[in-house]
């Protein structure tokens, strides 16, 4: 394959992809030498079908299962062309196009060593299967996104669990040396063949690679690095290699010295606090080691969460990139793929009940592939507006920026250790443990009962009444938040519907909606920037209600701007804040 750096890049959409990515000390740069970050959607379960994706018990788990389901169902001819569609259709021009327009500049592609490679030696690829790779990359670098190879499965399987569709539930990458063998040879190959492809960021070694049951075998995993970097840096001395630690990705004792002057760290985040503290490992990492970030999979939470935690890889400078574009019977991804009719007893055969007729299950499974293109599925939109902090977008009150004092937050007085849960505040609620600790904020539970906020809502389930917090403001207190994370798309679609150029900045206002809380009455100024005119927000009554103001507008739309709440003469309660236009 061949790529052409100065007029391909020019088909994007996105103006900052171009050119050859590569790592410059904590910063990512692009082939211009402008620092970027990347912003992207894995695609989960194409090339490597994870069972909960497919609303699947733990008998069809893992693609080795799913596979033999449906050749028990339906034949091995007809399973073979059940696999050809699937895969043409999970992933087609229409996916990519949607994710260009959306204001991403890149994807995640999971790669399962299984079927990309054909069996036995020498290592080959299976032709089909390449053929969808690059057909990929070909529809990236004309819609302007990046493309990161990431193996997901290698040979043998790096966590012994269904992510990699482990045969044994053993990381046999690690204990049979034949595995090891071909997986660098398997890189070897993806990077010679890559090489002069500019579109593609880089390569992500392993996903994943041991989870903490298997720590004993912690110590092979930088030799095995090593030992692939050498053999992608034989055929090609360009392309940015990306490395995760061990344990999900999150366990970064690994890494004592880059093994590579182009090198990304990767980390992992899920159902846990989004604050800084929580990610501080790896702002230690990126200080030490002089080597950029990437939060290269974080998701499968719900739409609040999103919000925070993909602000604070932002303001933190990380790259980061959303799991997963496209599941079944979602509303926590963007795509949801509709759920046919009588899929429960393709579920209920998983469980050891009766097996369907064929004609049944055929019809079962085609309804399926009927329902994978774009425009057959249940587009959430909401999503994505979480993700980039996009109008209309509800943002929790305590997912205030991450910038530190000063630039996402002001106070007339920092709480400190010495200050006691019963320090009178707003609504019965008592403060909310281990979140944020460090800012002094003082941050509670609008409801009481509850010490320790609850983070864990995988199947994207709305926050239960006694997990809402509210920040709790004295007067002059001020929270700034991020929004409309800055995209040539976002830049434009503004422009023109404003009726504004470049070189003006159009007019109008935004309403942004508050649930507020005080004692007789409250007053907030809201507004676009510290420095840009306030609007007033008042309200007359004691308790939580909701009220409505109209801010103006400042500068152009599509830069990233901060929506700041500043408390007048009255302490107030603020629990979200929604900006609706």
């Amino acid at each position: 394959m061949r790529g052409n750096e100065t007029v391909n890049a020019e088909r994007g959409k996105n103006g900052d992809v171009y050119g050859y990515v590569r790592a410059d000390g904590k910063v990512l740069r692009n082939g211009r030498g402008e620092e970027i970050l990347l912003r992207g959607v894995g695609f989960g379960s194409w090339l490597l079908p994870e069972g909960y994706m497919w609303r699947f018990p733990e008998g069809g788990d893992r693609p080795r299962r799913i596979e033999r389901m449906i050749r028990e169902l339906v034949g091995e001819e007809k399973a073979a062309q059940f696999w050809a569609l699937y895969c043409d259709r999970y992933v087609a021009e229409a996916d990519i196009a949607r994710i260009a327009a959306e204001g991403f500049n890149s994807v995640r592609v999971p790669i399962l060593a299984r079927t990309l490679l054909e069996e036995g030696e020498p290592v080959r690829f299976e032709p089909d299967m390449i053929a969808r790779i690059d057909r990929v990359i070909r529809w990236c670098e004309q819609y302007g996104l990046y493309v990161i190879l990431d193996l997901h499965g290698a040979p043998g399987g790096q966590t012994g669990t269904n992510i990699d569709d482990s045969e044994r539930d053993l990381p046999e990458l690690f204990l049979d040396a034949a595995n090891r063998v071909r997986t660098v040879e398997l890189w070897r190959m993806l990077a010679e063949r890559y090489r002069d492809e500019w579109i593609i960021a880089g390569y992500d070694l392993l996903n994943e690679p041991l989870p903490d049951w298997f720590a004993a075998h912690n110590g092979s995993v930088m030799p095995f690095y090593e030992e692939v970097i050498a053999a992608i840096r034989e055929v090609d001395g360009r392309h940015m290699i990306i490395l995760e630690g061990v344990h999900w990705a999150t366990d970064w004792s690994i890494f004592d010295a880059l093994p590579d002057d182009n090198v990304l760290l990767q980390f992992h985040k899920y159902w846990n606090v989004p604050d800084t503290a929580s990610i501080q490992v790896y702002l230690d990492h990126r200080e030490r080691l002089n080597a950029p970030l990437f939060m290269g999979e974080g998701g499968e939470n719900n739409k609040d969460w999103y919000a925070g935690a993909f602000r604070l890889f932002e303001d933190h400078d990380i790259s980061w990139n959303f799991w997963t574009w496209k599941k079944m019977d979602t509303d926590n991804s963007p795509c949801s793929i509709r759920r046919p009719e009588g899929w429960e007893l393709l579920v209920r055969y998983l469980e050891g009940g009766d097996k369907p007729a064929p004609v049944e299950a055929e019809r079962i499974l085609w309804a399926y592939l009927d329902n994978l293109p774009l425009a057959r599925c249940d587009y959430e939109p909401a999503v994505v507006q979480s993700l980039f902090v996009r109008a209309p977008v509800r943002i929790p009150a305590v997912f205030y920026g991450y910038e530190g004092e000063g630039k996402s937050f002001g106070l007339a007085r920092r709480l400190s250790e010495g200050d006691t849960a019963s320090q009178p505040a707003f609504g019965s609620g008592g403060r909310a443990e281990g979140f944020r600790a460090g800012d002094g904020t003082d941050i509670r539970f609008v409801v009481p009962g509850r010490t320790t906020p609850n983070f864990q809502h995988g199947g994207g389930e709305e926050w239960q009444a006694d997990e809402w917090m509210y920040v709790a403001l004295q007067p002059g207190d001020w929270l700034a938040y991020g929004c409309e994370a800055d995209t040539a798309r976002e830049a434009a679609t503004a422009l023109e519907a404003a009726g504004g150029s470049v070189d003006g900045s159009p007019t109008g206002k935004s309403a942004v909606r508050l649930h507020v809380q005080s004692e007789g009455g409250g007053k907030l100024f809201l507004s676009f920037g510290r420095d840009a005119p306030a609007t007033a927000v008042e309200w007359t009554d004691g308790g939580w209600q909701t009220v409505t103001a109209e801010l103006e507008r400042v500068g152009l739309p599509g830069a990233a701007r901060h929506i700041v709440i500043k408390a007048a003469d009255r302490p107030v309660g603020v629990a979200w804040l929604e900006l609706l236009a």
